[in-house]
């Protein structure tokens, strides 16, 4: 049986494979931080879909990153789960 982490080392020598994976970065931080927010804020899925009065499958998909939150989204999540919604733009490494 593979191990997922070998399969990762090698895939990060693959140049195309580096270059999506670094793009998706922004997609993961955004779920990440939506998550660590619900799971500080010990609730679960459903408990913030009904906050945001919404459905626990978009709240899924938002943390999923399936669908593109709007502002506002992000900022009924935020709300729901007590949190204050904060944006940054960070330089990249080599500028375009």
């Amino acid at each position: 049986m593979t191990d997922v982490n070998d399969l990762l080392a090698a895939w990060k020598n693959d140049p195309d494979f580096v270059k999506e994976y670094e793009s998706l970065e922004g997609e993961f931080s955004l779920a990440s931080a939506m998550i660590a927010a619900r799971t500080q804020a010990d609730m679960t899925q459903q408990e913030i879909a009904e906050k945001m009065e919404t459905s626990q499958s978009y709240i899924a998909k938002l943390e999923g990153g399936t669908v593109s939150p709007t502002m506002k989204a992000l900022e009924r999540y935020a709300a729901a789960t007590g949190s204050k919604l904060k944006i940054s733009f960070e330089p990249t490494t080599s500028r375009q």
